[in-house]
């Protein structure tokens, strides 16, 4: 017992070292990066002086300094179009297309569409407008599941002097099909193909949809279609052929797929090598997967990210962790860098496994050799809170605002659910103002959990307050 106290207390020493260290070369490069100087104002400046302290920080803005900021706060929409709106005021400042475009999109991920819409507008006013902008905001309603206001968006293109084309159509089609619609785009694709003349793309799209529902037998009727259609079938449309029969257990017809690309002048791809060896390790065939990679390099394909996080996978699958390692090593060797998949994928079949020691030591090593995304953060510390070792989650929480990387929605409640079943309510009170304050919208199961919490202490004016809080965030209607 005392041999793994005084483990776990090492590990927690060389953190906090880590940490240190990093807080400090990080505090030198601020002095000169104006774009880490600017996301340092906003982690820590409160909402109503930004504007402020921004102007007292005399950091000049550039369209690329503005992008940087707003893709790094994509996740805070709210607290992003007050940095936004700030920088549009700069002197000799004008913003960029794709300023504009990351604001609609953190802005539509709040579902702050009335916001949204106005800028659009601004947007055509500075004759700025494209086809991408209005594939943006289809993708988005069609994610949040708004499909008749994803249609509204294609066919009021007109009014807005962007005529919709082949690009436009296609970004419907996919926006619906990639959000579970597909049936809905197969009619408005059947009512609008002779308007718009379908290509390669168009039919790879509802290929795609139909494999996702999944619906093989309407899956091969639109290559069916395709094909008599003259349109001749790309390395694109292989490769989600390939992907649909997998999904749909037909794993030895999409070899058959493969084998005739190699008889063609379409060469199987990274890509389609991927898919197969991720299937076999979902059906923990792992002498197939390991076939499958290892023919790929006799053909002379060149293994990228994608086939070797989904080697690893599969050996993660059969618990085969020193292989896993070994991959590791041998991207290492072939100048592939791992990205936060590669080791997402691991950390979660080592919690799953309940590893939690090993999966820290892999996420220490993860930090010297990527950037983590959203769901590191919270599978971390969702594993800390699962332990009870609060110390530990909020050590990554302290790390990961030290990077300036703005939490999603699910980080917060992972933390603050942690804490409520802490009892800590004070500190997840802090968190939740803190989510909202940066234009995130708690769940209403995290939030009735805070509020019960401080209802049975009797804090009702603290509820106030935050249910004050919490309607400033009230849900813009959708309007054009």
């Amino acid at each position: 017992m005392i041999k793994v106290y005084n483990c776990h207390n090492k590990l927690l020493s060389q953190w906090m070292i880590l940490a240190r260290v990093y807080s400090s070369s990080e505090t030198m490069k601020e002095i000169s990066d104006p774009t880490k100087r600017i996301c340092k104002i906003m982690m820590s400046c409160p909402k109503l002086g930004l504007d402020t302290t921004l102007n007292q920080s005399g950091v000049r803005v550039s369209p690329e300094i503005v992008e940087d900021v707003l893709k790094r706060f994509d996740n805070a929409g709210m607290l992003a179009y007050q940095f936004f709106e700030w920088a549009g005021k700069q002197q000799n400042y004008l913003h960029s297309v794709r300023a504009y475009h990351s604001m609609i999109e953190s802005l539509a991920k709040i579902r702050q569409y009335q916001i949204m819409w106005d800028l659009v507008n601004s947007m055509r006013n500075k004759r700025m407008l494209n086809i991408e902008t209005f594939c943006i905001i289809m993708r988005k309603y069609a994610r949040a599941q708004k499909v008749e206001e994803a249609v509204y968006t294609f066919n009021v293109m007109e009014k807005y002097d962007v005529p919709p084309n082949l690009a436009a159509f296609n970004g419907l089609l996919s926006a619906l099909c990639k959000s579970k619609n597909v049936r809905k785009a197969q009619e408005i694709f059947d009512k609008m193909k002779h308007r718009f003349v379908p290509d390669s793309k168009t039919y790879s799209i509802l290929l795609e949809g139909w494999g996702k529902d999944p619906n093989l037998p309407k899956a091969r009727e639109i290559f069916r279609e395709m094909v008599d259609m003259g349109c001749s079938p790309d390395i694109v449309t292989y490769g989600i052929m390939v992907d649909v029969l997998c999904k749909a257990g037909r794993v030895d017809e999409a070899v058959s797929v493969v084998k005739d690309m190699d008889s063609r002048v379409c060469k199987p791809t990274s890509f389609i090598y991927s898919v197969l060896v991720h299937t076999y390790g979902i059906e923990n065939q792992i002498e197939d997967a390991i076939n499958t990679f290892t023919e790929m390099e006799r053909n002379g394909i060149k293994a990228d990210i994608a086939v070797y996080n989904s080697l690893i996978g599969a050996f993660c699958k059969v618990n085969k962790f020193k292989n896993v390692f070994r991959v590791l090593n041998e991207m290492d060797c072939s100048g592939v860098t791992p990205n936060s998949r590669t080791y997402n994928i691991i950390l979660n079949s080592l919690i799953g496994r309940g590893e939690t020691d090993e999966a820290f030591r892999v996420f220490r090593r993860m930090i010297k050799v990527c950037e983590p995304d959203a769901d590191t953060y919270t599978m971390m510390i969702k594993m800390f809170c699962g332990k009870d070792e609060m110390k530990m989650a909020l050590k990554v929480w302290k790390y990961m605002k030290l990077k300036q990387f703005v939490p999603s929605m699910h980080t917060f409640s992972v933390l603050i659910n942690g804490l409520c079943e802490e009892g800590d309510v004070t500190k997840a009170c802090v968190l939740l103002e803190e989510m909202i304050e940066k234009g995130i919208r708690p769940s209403s199961g995290t939030f009735g959990r805070v509020r019960q919490l401080l209802i049975k202490e009797e804090r009702g004016d603290v509820v106030k307050f935050l249910q004050e809080k919490m309607n400033l965030l009230v849900k813009e209607p959708f309007c054009d």
